[in-house]
């Protein structure tokens, strides 16, 4: 049994018509964790290409707890920990990062915001490979936290008096 004849990866073989040792997978062989049926939870998007309007997964404080360790993470730094885009890159470069509570991010449904970490936007690059859907996930729901807290927040704070700015 030590002394069998056998195939090392990567090497040539004769045995084979096309001369390579390693074979292709059969076609249509799905990969461990690649069949990704629920189109929404993987793109944010529906079977006809829309942004989905809230998140597919329920939303609960340890959800949110979870968004908030990667909001952190990744989004913090040039964010900033409230969301108003004034994070290092805005500190030191002078460069414009978006605000969580401008009126254009707050028009956007979750599926949009999932993508845009997803995939990226303007300056900001995607993260489709470091951020696991779930977590992405995570992160949209803790950004709507930010949303819901700032304009409940704006709300229950009483009108300037007349005539000061």
């Amino acid at each position: 049994m030590d002394k069998q004849p056998k195939v090392r990866a990567q090497s040539a073989s004769t045995f084979f018509y096309d001369g390579a040792s390693m074979r292709q997978p059969v076609p249509g062989t799905i990969p461990i964790g690649g069949l990704k049926e629920d189109v929404a939870f993987f793109t944010g998007k529906d079977a006809d290409g829309q942004f989905i309007a809230t998140i597919p997964v329920p939303v609960d404080d340890a959800l949110l707890e979870r968004g908030r360790q990667r909001a952190t993470i990744y989004c913090q730094p040039c964010h900033d920990a409230r969301g108003d885009g004034r994070g290092i890159l805005f500190q030191r470069g002078n460069i414009p990062t978006a605000s969580f509570h401008q009126e254009k991010i707050l028009n956007y449904t979750d599926g949009q915001i999932f993508d845009v970490i997803t995939n990226g936007a303007g300056l900001m690059a995607g993260y489709r490979w470091s951020i696991p859907p779930a977590d992405r996930w995570a992160i949209v729901a803790y950004v709507r936290d930010l949303q819901r807290k700032r304009m409940a927040g704006a709300a229950a704070a009483p009108a300037a008096p007349a005539g000061i700015k």
